[in-house]
């Protein structure tokens, strides 16, 4: 049974278009379609057997997501992994350790929404908007809010969940299966520890650039980037020194992936990016943008931009919105952050170089910085 909200996104191995290995990463992306859409049709039964209304009503949400959207950069990052160290042979262990990063992104996204409080992801409700909806239509008893952020809650644990069984299947069955699963298990702490403290600066109003940059490595750039590389490395059996390049060249790109993420927060297109504008202005969250914003004013004695950068209680209106992102670009802080952008690709592909990579896994690696940083052609989405 597939609710209304899951769509399939591939058949299998076979009618899916993976019997042969993916050429680049862009393939590899395509691939994955099919891999995670087979394993979402057997989770979706293993829901259904248990329970039909919590197949329809939780288990499909969690489906829906998953396949709706989203670059798929950490699949093609364990594809350029992988590819950077030698990888030959199996191709469909990377696609599988591909679709367990994108169950795992799933429920960062589905707790950050409601952590956030937003109300649109991938051009659609929200997981936790679209459960309040069903509250409201259903007339069902007490507040849709407390309801709807719990369902939430616990549909990101499922998706968490089928990411965890789909990461120790594919470690089971291969030779470093125990590295792959530290790897895992050390991101899995790093995502909640940059949640957490992402909440806690909001909490106490920090505006400390490092606090906001140790925010944005541990939160998004090891889990969109380092991990995925080195873990593609693993696979490949790549030695210490190999591993080790690529664990920097992703550290550097994941990074300025989060600040490129954060100047689409406060001047990205909404029609572009799938989410709301000026969300993170309107909860004036401390993005690395923001702490080097008010750094860059406090120092010039921009005291405009203090005012209306710095915390307040009341949530800013079209006018007030206008002036923060007037002040963005008034202190410097937008055009120090592009650069710092291109300062981290830079450093991000000299790392990869140096990992002993062949002529052509580079090409596919400075093809994906520039994607994930903004700098390709290609139409860009905020989550990925």
């Amino acid at each position: 049974m597939l609710g209304p909200r899951a769509t399939r996104a591939g058949t299998g191995a076979g009618a899916g278009g993976v019997d042969e290995a993916p050429g680049t990463a862009t393939e590899a992306v395509s691939a994955v379609e099919a891999v995670l859409g087979e394993h979402l049709d057997a989770r979706l039964r293993e829901a259904a057997r248990t329970d039909s209304v919590f197949a329809e009503e939780v288990a499909s949400r969690v489906v829906g997501l998953a396949l709706r959207g989203g670059k798929r950069l950490r699949t093609a990052f364990v594809w350029c992994g992988w590819l950077a160290s030698g990888g030959t042979g199996d191709h469909l262990t990377p696609l599988r350790l591909g679709a367990a990063f994108e169950l795992l992104q799933t429920c960062a996204l589905v707790h950050d929404d409601v952590m956030d409080e937003s109300p649109v992801r991938r051009g659609a409700p929200a997981v936790h908007e679209d459960f309040a909806l069903m509250h409201r239509a259903g007339r069902m008893r007490g507040s849709s809010e407390s309801f709807s952020a719990g369902a939430a809650v616990l549909a990101g644990d499922l998706a968490l969940a089928w990411a965890d069984d789909l990461l120790t299947d594919v470690a089971l069955s291969h030779p470093y299966g125990p590295r792959l699963h530290q790897e895992w298990q050390a991101m899995r702490s790093e995502m909640i520890a940059g949640q957490y403290l992402d909440m806690r600066a909001q909490a106490t109003g920090s505006a400390d650039p490092a606090q906001a940059r140790n925010v944005a490595v541990l939160k998004s750039a090891l889990y969109t980037v380092e991990r995925p590389l080195a873990m593609g490395a693993v696979l490949a059996a790549a030695d210490t020194r190999t591993t080790d390049a690529l664990r920097s060249a992703g550290r550097c790109a994941g990074l300025a992936f989060q600040l490129h993420d954060d100047l689409l927060g406060a001047f990205g297109d909404p029609a572009v990016t799938g989410k709301p504008a000026d969300e993170d202005l309107r909860a004036r969250k401390l993005t690395y943008l923001l702490a080097v914003a008010l750094r860059l004013a406090d120092a010039s004695g921009d005291t405009e931009a203090l005012a209306v950068l710095g915390p307040g209680t009341v949530t800013p209106d079209a006018d007030t919105l206008a002036r923060m992102r007037a002040a963005l670009q008034r202190t410097g802080a937008r055009a120090a952050v592009e650069e710092e952008i291109a300062a981290l690709s830079a450093s991000s592909l000299g790392h990869f170089a140096s990992s002993g990579a062949d002529p052509g896994a580079r090409r596919e690696f400075a093809s994906l910085l520039a994607r994930a940083v903004g700098t390709a052609p290609a139409g860009e989405e905020e989550d990925v």
